[in-house]
C-alpha cells in the first residue's frame, strides 16, 4: 500500500510521470544497485580479483526477479545496513563458489553514488529532451506574435506596450540557459564512485584507479579522477539546476493563471476532454496545469536545498549529508520531470487571444504610452520636471487627456503629445526576439538532440 501521495494510485500522475517511475521504482532502483555490483565483479575479473566464471555468474544472478525481496528487507533491517540485506539475497540466488567475489572491496557508497551518476545520466536525457521540445514551441510562439502588441506589466499592473512575443522570447532565452547549464554540466556529473573504506582504494594496492576506470566504463559513466565520498557539490549542483528548471516553467505557468483571468482573458489552458474545474460552480475554466507548475517548483526548491546542505560533510564519509540525498534526489528529479510533462502539455494547448491583449491596450490608451511621453517631455524640459509633470497630472489629478493636460500647463502642444504617445513603442522589443530566435535556432543546429 502508498503511504505517500506520490507513490498514490490515485494522485502519483500529479508527481511523477511514467519515465520517472521506471528508473526510482523501488525495483527498478534495486536492479540498478544489482547491475553496478555486476559491472563492479566484470571489471575486477578484467584485472583478476575475481575469476571470469564468478563474474559471469554474478552478471547472470544479478536480477531483481530472482531475489526474495522480503527476505532482502528483513535483513537489511536485522543487519542496520544500508546494502547488506540485498547482498544476502543475492547471494542466496548464486553457486556457493561464486559467494566470495561479490561486493569485494566496495563500500555502500560505491554502490549508491554510482547509482547518483546513473540518475543524473538518465534524467538529464529526459529533462534535455523535454526542455528543447518547450524551446522549440516557445520560438513559434515568439515568431507568430513578434508584433502582438499587448500590455506589458509591472508589479502586476499594465505599464507600457510590448509584445506577446517578446514576453514569450523572454521565456525562450530563459530555457534556453537552462540546456546551456545540461550541457556544460553533464561531464561534472555523469561519473561513477569507487572509493572503498576512504576513498584511497588501499583494498585494491596498486590496481585501484585501473579498477575504478574499468568500472567506471562498465556502468556507462565517466572516471571522476578521485573518489567524492563527501565531496557533493555534483549532487547539489544538479538537483539546482532542476530546481531552476522548474523555476522557470512556474514562471511561466504564473504568467499564464494571471492572464486567463477572465476579467484579462489574454491566455487560456487548453480544456481538456472530461476536466472539470468546479464541482459547485460549473462555468470555471480553472488553469489547474499552470496552477500546478507553481506547487511543483515550491517542492523542487525544498529538495534542491537538502541537496545543497549536503556539500556541509565531514571528513571522507558523512552519512548524514549522502543519506537525505537518497530522498531528496530522487524527489527533485520527479518533480521535474513531471513539470516539463506538464510544461509542454500547457504551451502546446495554449490558447493566445490577440483580440483581447488589443483590448486592454485600448482600455488604458494614453496612460500606456506615458513612459515615451515622458521621454519626449524630458528631451524638452528636463527629466525630473517632465517626470513630476506627468506624476501629477496621471496620478493626482486623474486626467482623462494627458495631451490637453500638458498642453493646458503650456509643456508641450497637444499634437507633440500624441506624436510621442504613437512613436514605434513595440520595436525594439520586436527586435529582441528576432535576436533571441537567430540564436536559439543556432544553437539548435549546432547541437544534439540527445543529452550526450
Amino acid at each position: 500500500m502508498a503511504t505517500r501521495l506520490s507513490s498514490s494510485g490515485l494522485y502519483s500522475h500529479l508527481w511523477g510521470t511514467a519515465e520517472s517511475a521506471a528508473l526510482f521504482d523501488e525495483r527498478a532502483m534495486i536492479q540498478s544497485w544489482l547491475d553496478v555490483l555486476a559491472a563492479l565483479a566484470r571489471a575486477q575479473a578484467a584485472l583478476g580479483i575475481v575469476p571470469a566464471g564468478s563474474a559471469d555468474a554474478v552478471t547472470a544472478g544479478a536480477r531483481v526477479e530472482a531475489l526474495d525481496l522480503d527476505y532482502v528487507a528483513e535483513q537489511t533491517r536485522i543487519t542496520s545496513h544500508s546494502t547488506l540485506g540485498l547482498i544476502r539475497g543475492l547471494l542466496r540466488v548464486l553457486p556457493e563458489e561464486v559467494r566470495e567475489h561479490v561486493y569485494v572491496g566496495a563500500t555502500v557508497q560505491d554502490v549508491t553514488d554510482t547509482w547518483f551518476g546513473l540518475v543524473m545520466r538518465d534524467v538529464g536525457r529526459i529533462v534535455w529532451r523535454d526542455l528543447r521540445a518547450c524551446e522549440a514551441r516557445l520560438l513559434e510562439l515568439a515568431a507568430e506574435h513578434r508584433g502582438t502588441v499587448m500590455a506589458g506589466r509591472t508589479h502586476g499592473q499594465p505599464g507600457a506596450p510590448i509584445t506577446f512575443g517578446f514576453k514569450v522570447a523572454s521565456w525562450a532565452d530563459e530555457v534556453r540557459r537552462h540546456l546551456d547549464r545540461l550541457r556544460d554540466g553533464r561531464e561534472r556529473w555523469v561519473v561513477g564512485q569507487l572509493g572503498g573504506a576512504v576513498g584511497a582504494l588501499a583494498f585494491f594496492g596498486a590496481d585501484g584507479p585501473e579498477l575504478r576506470r574499468r568500472f567506471c566504463a562498465e556502468v556507462g559513466l565517466a572516471d571522476p579522477g578521485i573518489s567524492w565520498l563527501t565531496s557533493r557539490d555534483r549532487i547539489a549542483e544538479f538537483g539546482t539546476v532542476l530546481a531552476m528548471v522548474c523555476g522557470t516553467l512556474a514562471r511561466i505557468g504564473t504568467e499564464v493563471y494571471e492572464l486567463a483571468r477572465p476579467e484579462i482573458g489574454e491566455l487560456a489552458e487548453a480544456a481538456p476532454p472530461g476536466a472539470v474545474s468546479s464541482i459547485t460552480m460549473p462555468h470555471k475554466r480553472n488553469p489547474e496545469g499552470s496552477e500546478h507548475l507553481d506547487t511543483l517548483a515550491r517542492l523542487a526548491r525544498s529538495s534542491s536545498a537538502v541537496l545543497v546542505e549536503g556539500m556541509v560533510a565531514g571528513h571522507e564519509r558523512d552519512g548524514r549529508a549522502w543519506k537525505a540525498e537518497w530522498i531528496a534526489l530522487p524527489e527533485v528529479c520527479q518533480l521535474t520531470l513531471v513539470a516539463l510533462q506538464l510544461g509542454r502539455g500547457l504551451l502546446d494547448g495554449l490558447e493566445v487571444r490577440p483580440e483581447a491583449m488589443a483590448r486592454t491596450v485600448d482600455r488604458f490608451g494614453p496612460a500606456l504610452a506615458s513612459e515615451r511621453v515622458l521621454a519626449g517631455l524630458a528631451a524638452r524640459i528636463g527629466k525630473h520636471r517632465a517626470q513630476q509633470a506627468l506624476h501629477e497630472i496621471l496620478r493626482d489629478e486623474g486626467s482623462p487627456d494627458l495631451a490637453e493636460a500638458l498642453a493646458a500647463r503650456g509643456l508641450a502642444t497637444v499634437e507633440d503629445v500624441r506624436r510621442w504617445g504613437t512613436g514605434a513603442a513595440v520595436d525594439a522589443a520586436a527586435g529582441m526576439v528576432d535576436t533571441v530566435l537567430a540564436r536559439a535556432h543556432a544553437a539548435r543546429a549546432a547541437e544534439s538532440e540527445v543529452w550526450a
